[in-house]
């Protein structure tokens, strides 16, 4: 499985396994644009380094969190193109999509749908048997809905549960 937490100034991500309800870190890192780049710049950066992370790995699936709207609504756009680009990259790739909302993740890694950032970063390393929460938060982050998509997949109750869009 292949998470991504999208951005344009850093999108984080990481592969893991989950076999026989144990998860295994694959690989995880971030993808960094500087702020003075050319947005346009940013989103080829984004997309050719995405696109070569997946081609190297080659993922079953990528799950990618689904885009809600904050206050700011032209920080959103910039983040909807970058995850356009991402995408893009998976689909070039043929590599299936999956998107869960911030609630699906923080129910699949803590079975608590308000636990806070930190709470849902500690219990991601915890399941990952890291010895320390992955940084920048984006890396933890993607993990985190790397863990959520094998915990939708992993039996016919939970992939019912995910599909309703909780």
């Amino acid at each position: 499985m292949f998470g991504i937490d999208p951005g344009y100034a850093i999108v984080g991500w990481g592969a893991i396994s989950f076999k026989s309800n144990i998860y295994k870190p694959i690989g995880f890192g971030s993808v960094e644009t500087q702020a003075q780049t050319d947005f346009n710049q940013r989103l080829e950066i984004i997309y050719d380094e995405i696109y070569s992370i997946l081609n190297r790995c080659r993922p079953d699936a990528l799950a990618i969190e689904r885009l809600y709207f904050q206050n700011n609504q032209k920080t959103a756009i910039k983040v909807a193109q970058a995850r356009g680009v991402t995408l893009l990259a998976a689909q070039k790739l043929k590599i299936p999509i999956f998107e869960y909302t911030p609630l699906q993740v923080k129910i699949a890694v803590t079975g608590y749908g308000k636990a806070k950032k930190p709470q849902v970063m500690e219990m991601t390393r915890r399941l990952l048997n890291l010895s320390k929460v992955p940084k920048p938060d984006d890396t933890a982050d993607a993990l985190a809905i790397a863990i959520c998509h094998a915990q939708a997949q992993g039996s016919e109750l939970r992939r019912r549960l995910y599909t309703k869009g909780l």
